[in-house]
């Protein structure tokens, strides 16, 4: 008896349930990863080159120090609160509304500290405010 052997199929690879795995799986990922951006903003603060600044009558100056203290043109407050500083400026601006708070902050004071200034100059009836900045020559000393 003579059994026909005949031609065995060849094996093929079905790639067609592989590549539906593979879109599945890329659709997936499409949908569960975030494309949110992670953005640092940098903030440098300003130095200024400025030339020597005349004397001034109508400056009350305030400092800030790296602690939180305070003193009005040289003088340390011992209140650390906004009525305090208020009535501080006032007394040392006098009947002059027209006085310009320059506000000298240490680079490491608390930025709370200089928005309490502020206020109390808003509170006295001073509207002029500026800031003191020293040259980049000195900051690099």
């Amino acid at each position: 008896m003579r059994f026909d052997r005949g031609s065995t199929p060849e094996p093929e690879i079905n790639l067609i349930p592989f590549i539906d795995v593979l879109l599945v799986i890329l659709i997936f990922l499409m949908l569960t990863t975030t494309y949110s951006k992670f953005t640092e903003m940098e903030v440098r603060l300003p130095v200024a080159d400025t030339e020597q600044q005349r004397d001034r009558p109508k400056e009350v100056i305030v400092a800030v120090g790296a602690d939180g203290r305070y003193a009005v043109n040289k003088t340390v407050l011992p209140d650390r609160g906004v009525d305090g500083m208020a009535a501080a400026l006032g007394a040392a601006a006098g009947s002059a509304k027209d006085s310009v708070v320059i506000i000298s902050a240490d680079a490491t004071a608390p930025h709370q500290s200089v928005i309490t200034v502020m206020e109390a100059a808003r509170r006295a009836g001073l509207m002029q405010i500026t800031f003191a900045a020293q040259s980049a020559a000195r900051a690099a000393n």
